[in-house]
């Protein structure tokens, strides 16, 4: 099985617009934005104007990964860009339907992103009005974490229970386990694992068999 989509996190990544730039002409399919504001998780990243900065040199669709607590003063910032998905955390508290509400208004698809830790049985509710689940195999938060071996039975759950949403995986993905995540979801968001050779590793995932 080839993997349908690909997506870039740019959270290891320290010289980002020089990197964006590169990775331009590669054959991906998104950049991940991992936008964090010290309350969901203890790390902040991509303020509205870095946002902003990515989208104006980016050739590539985003994927914007919000773990905030407050997704809706993001979210109102996003008219116009060349976004294809929006996603936050099912784990907040707050009204999920109103949310995905707003970002389909907006004329973007809506994402929601379930932690390690977090029982699929909670997305069931909103399942027919989104158009992605992101599972985090890893803790949210850093980059560079090591892919939790439990979470294989999340996507096998998830892929057999729901056949025709996007399944989306993020954290601690490279060489070891890509070829049995490619079974069991439509796109990887990788980070850390292309720090190096970049060009090389993502030939390598986009033709997997």
């Amino acid at each position: 099985m080839v993997l349908v989509k690909l997506s870039i996190s740019l959270l290891s990544i320290k010289n980002r617009l020089e990197f964006i730039k590169k990775i331009n002409d590669y054959d991906i399919d998104y950049i991940h934005i991992d936008v964090m504001d010290n309350t969901f998780t203890n790390n902040v990243a991509y303020s509205i104007e870095e946002i902003n900065e990515i989208n104006k040199i980016s050739n590539k669709k985003l994927d914007i990964h919000l773990m905030v607590n407050d997704p809706i003063k993001y979210i109102n910032s996003f008219n116009n860009m060349n976004i294809e998905y929006i996603i936050f955390h099912v784990e907040i508290d707050k009204d999920i339907n109103n949310l995905i509400n707003t970002v389909h208004g907006m004329g973007y698809k809506c994402g929601l992103a379930i932690n390690p830790n977090t029982n699929i049985d909670v997305l069931e509710q909103y399942i027919n009005n989104i158009d992605l689940i992101l599972v985090m195999s890893v803790m949210p938060g850093y980059g560079g974490q090591l892919f939790i071996n439990s979470i294989y039975n999340k996507l096998e759950s998830l892929r057999n229970k729901y056949k025709n949403i996007t399944i989306s995986v993020d954290g601690g993905i490279n060489q070891d386990n890509i070829y049995k995540l490619s079974s069991l979801v439509d796109m990887v968001v990788i980070g850390s694992y292309l720090s190096t050779e970049t060009k090389e590793k993502i030939d390598m995932i986009k033709n997997i068999k």
